[in-house]
């Protein structure tokens, strides 16, 4: 929306925006504006954070599924004394995220370079998780992967 030149500045301050007031709303009267090509009414500074935010949760959510991934590939790895026991459930998590992953990644190839530059900090990530589910003494856990992106992708793949 473009503000109304004859108001105050107390008053653009005090009048809650479509935007804060129903999101929803504002969605969807923005995106009739696009549409209908009405640019000049458009609220480009709530649509830019919009738009600004969107990749950046896109990155966030393949960043915590690669983490999540790395963390219970640990678990079939080096937890000895829950494997039995907990394998089945730990390998249908990884399916999980990885077949979550793979439709961001579908959606958005882009986030492999991403996904890239994170896989050691994510792995760290994950690792801290497993040494704090598992109690186990740090020392026996790599500092850095042994495994690889691809490999951690891959959905026939497991660390056994």
């Amino acid at each position: 929306m473009v503000a109304n030149p004859s108001r105050s500045p107390a008053e653009l301050t005090s009048v809650p925006s479509l935007y804060e007031q129903d999101y929803l709303i504002w969605l969807e009267k923005t995106v009739r504006q696009l549409e209908s090509q009405v640019f000049s009414e458009l609220d480009l500074e709530n649509l830019i954070e919009e738009i600004s935010d969107l990749g950046k949760s896109h990155k966030n959510a393949a960043a915590s599924y690669l983490m999540r991934i790395c963390e219970h590939l640990l678990k079939i790895k080096y937890w000895d004394s829950e494997r039995e026991h907990c394998y089945p459930g730990w390998r249908r998590e990884i399916r999980n995220f990885r077949i979550e992953l793979h439709k961001l990644l579908e959606n958005s190839p882009s986030l492999k370079r991403f996904l890239e530059s994170e896989f050691n900090t994510q792995y760290r990530n994950g690792r801290d998780l497993f040494l704090d589910a598992s109690n186990l003494p740090a020392v026996l856990v790599p500092e850095e992967p042994k495994f690889t992106l691809d490999q951690a992708l891959d959905a026939d793949w497991l660390p056994i």
